[in-house]
Formats: C-alpha cells, structure tokens, sequence
C-alpha cells in the first residue's frame, strides 16, 4: 500500500538529516534554508520483532519487512500559503501526503541558522497556522462556486457540500485544524477530495541535542502537553544522532546505543508511531522461500486484505487460512500448530487481525 508520511517543519530544522536517517540515503543538507526543493521519498521498513521470530522459524531463502514511504518536503516559511518563499509548490507536495511528521526544532547550534530566539512552541504555532490558512484559501474558493446554488436549495448536493464547507471554515477561523472537529465518518468521505492539510493526523518530532537523549525537559513536557490536547503524539529524537546510528555497521551500532544509554535507535519508535498513525497492521505470509510482511488497512476483511498482496487475490478470493501469530508461536512449528488445531479456515467477511500468519486460497 503505497502511504506516504510528509516531513514537514521550518527551515534548518533538521528534516533532510532525519530523512537520510531513516532511508540509508544521502539528499543534500546545508545549514542554510531551502536546500531542499525537490521532495526526496524514500521506503522505510517498519521494526517488528514478530517477523524476526518467524524468520527463525522457518529459515526462509528471503526476508521482506513492512515498510512505508517518506517524503521530505522542503521547508514551509511564514508565508507559504499566500505562495511566499517556496510556499505553494510545497504545500502540494504536503497535500499528497496521507500523514504529517512535523519536526520541530529544540536544539541550539551556532553553525545552523536560527530565525530568533529558539521557541519550539512558537515554531509549531507558525507552520500550523500555514496549513490553516492554505485550508480557509481552498474553502473560500470552493463556496463561491455553490453558494448560489446552496442558498436557493436547487441542488441537494451542494446545500450539503456548503453546509459542510461552513461548519469546517468556521472552525479553521478560530484558529483550530480540522483534525480536532470531530467530524463523523461521513463527513470525513465527503471532505476526501479535498485532501484538507489540517485534516491529516500529525506526530511532533522533537528535535533535540545529544545533551538532552533521555530528559524530559520543560520544552518537551510542555510539547507533550499540547500535543495531547490535540489528538497528536510528540516524540523526542536526535536526528543527529540517529544519523551517525543509521551508519554503523550491528555490532558498532550496539555499542553505539550503550554508550548513549539507548536500547533501540528512536527512530524505530518514529517509524512504528507513523505505521499506527496510518491505521496500519501487519499480517505475514510464511514459508521456506520467503518471509514476508504485508501492510493493509486495520478493519481489512480478508479479500480485501488479499488484493494487498494481489489484486489476482482479492478478485478470485476463495478461503483464507489464518494462524494468529501467537497461537504459532505456542505451537512451536508450523505442523505442530496444524496437530494443535490451531489453523482456521475463514471465509468472505473475515476481519484480518494485526499478526494474522495467511494463506489465501484464490482462483481466476
């Protein structure tokens, strides 16, 4: 499934350095703003114990990890949505994208440039307040065409479509995303087209100095705080740090994370919060040849969650055979599992679960 998350943040905020952390690729980083004016997408494999468990199961010839697609967007200024700087083209790039990473800057160096004094909570405050503007801009110029219409109750549609338009501009003219409207489902489906930036659900990376890995500092407490009011998660990282980590080879990579008083890098917990963020699981599909881990939407039923690995799946569905993950692991084996009776045959509306081992039975 091809879900992009959008890094997005101020200039010299660190983005690019967080993208080549997480992609293993080297795009241009310059201690200046707009380096980036391409939007650079890379795949990033999601961490998940469970298929290093299973790859050790069935010692398979290939191992193929979830992953997800990240887009580093160059950096939004004050201004963007009025088209200042290299504001509309950007906000493009940010529309296209099905989640946000905003990254915000906490770390104070004086080799990278600094607008004023350093104020993260200002910084998010500046790069939401864009996105709500680029929002109003695109309803203002939607009512226009059905106003008329609307008013005069000639078309059922857009009374609706209006209706719908003002109660969302309302919101965003005081000052609020659309993501803390509480819109129903329906209106969420109404609103799709739209791909409204406010809309879209957001993580808060917090990107601190290799001083403050492991600190709960005022800044990140008070980030926290305000990201909870809003139905977000912030999450601290050194994207510095996380840089040298992603260059190491295992064994240094281990000594590395010791040093520093660190289990796992923190991007692992930045990648597998973006998966969640999406409203993305995980199920696999076993053998000797391979072992692979698919993505597909939670709430899934198994034709569709087939077609995820092939539409040839979805379109001649038959049965699935599921095992759940720790019912396999209970079992020990594959076959023992079988002997344990622990293999179901589901059909049609079958929901797929998080962990679901598949085999699909399908026929063309």
């Amino acid at each position: 499934m091809a879900l992009k998350v959008g890094i997005v943040g101020l200039p010299n905020v660190g983005k690019t350095t967080l993208f080549n952390a997480m992609t293993g690729l080297d795009a241009a980083v310059s201690n200046f703003p707009y380096t980036t004016i391409d939007a650079n997408i890379g795949a990033v494999s999601v961490p998940d114990e469970r298929l290093d468990t299973l790859v050790k199961m069935y010692n398979p010839k290939k191992v193929v990890p979830a992953s997800i697609e990240f887009v580093d967007i160059a950096g939004l200024g004050v201004g963007a949505s009025k088209g200042e700087g290299l504001g509309n083209e950007f906000l493009v790039n940010v529309r296209e994208c099905d989640a946000l990473l905003h990254l915000v800057r906490c770390f104070l160096n004086e080799d990278v440039p600094l607008d004023g004094p350093l104020n993260p909570l200002r910084d998010i405050e500046s790069l939401n307040l864009e996105l709500i503007f680029s929002d109003l801009d695109m309803i203002d110029k939607r009512i226009v065409k059905i106003e008329k219409k609307a008013l005069m109750k000639a078309d059922q549609e857009s009374v609706r479509e209006y209706a719908l338009l003002s109660k969302c501009k309302s919101h965003l003219a005081d000052m609020k995303p659309l993501r803390d409207l509480g819109l129903t489902q329906d209106e969420k489906k109404q609103l799709s087209s739209y791909s409204f930036l406010t809309l879209k659900p957001v993580i808060y990376c917090l990107n601190i100095s290799e001083d403050e890995i492991g600190k709960d500092t005022d800044i990140i407490k008070e980030i926290k705080k305000m990201a909870e009011e809003s139905k977000a998660l912030a999450l601290p990282i050194s994207c510095k740090i996380e840089y040298e980590i992603s260059r190491l080879e295992d064994e240094d990579k281990e000594l590395f994370l010791e040093e520093m008083g660190l289990e796992k890098p923190g991007l692992n917990a930045v990648v597998k919060a973006s998966y969640d963020l999406l409203g993305l699981e995980t199920m696999f599909t076993c053998g000797d040849k391979d072992c692979h881990a698919w993505t597909f939407k939670k709430g899934m039923k198994a034709p569709q969650a087939a077609g995820c690995i092939h539409t040839d799946f979805e379109k001649g569905f038959i049965k699935a055979e599921i095992i759940a993950y720790d019912d396999l692991i209970k079992a020990g084996s594959e076959k023992a599992a079988k002997e344990l009776n622990y293999f179901r045959l589901e059909g049609k509306e079958y929901v797929v679960n998080d962990g679901d081992v598949v085999h699909f039975r399908f026929n063309l």
